[in-house]
């Protein structure tokens, strides 16, 4: 039986600068199984709660392909207020050998 690896990608929202140690938030961990449902998540979120649609498919693509990962920080009149992060991770990776050698016994 062969094991199929998946990635999926996780999206946090980190509460961070002055007003974060204000009002102390949690940041907010949440995965999905494609990049543009995250991505589409994210647009979502951001303008219902009225920030800037300064994250797109394109640069989350990019910045995932190019670097691992993709980040994004808001700000309110220079204070900043939260970061977004998307990581893929990977599901279900092949199994390692563990460093184990074949039995030399057999």
């Amino acid at each position: 039986m062969r094991s199929q690896s998946l990635t999926i990608y996780e999206v946090t929202v980190s509460p961070i600068g002055s007003l974060n140690t204000l009002r102390h938030r949690d940041p907010t961990v949440v995965y999905f199984s494609n990049l543009r449902k995250a991505v589409d998540a994210i647009t979502g979120e951001l303008a219902f709660n009225g920030w800037p649609a300064k994250v797109n498919y394109t640069a989350v693509y990019r910045g995932v392909k190019e670097r691992g990962f993709y980040t994004c920080e808001f700000d309110v009149g220079g204070t900043r207020v939260f970061r977004i992060k998307v990581l893929p991770k990977l599901l279900n990776p092949p199994l390692p050998r563990l460093g184990m050698d074949e039995n030399p016994g057999r």
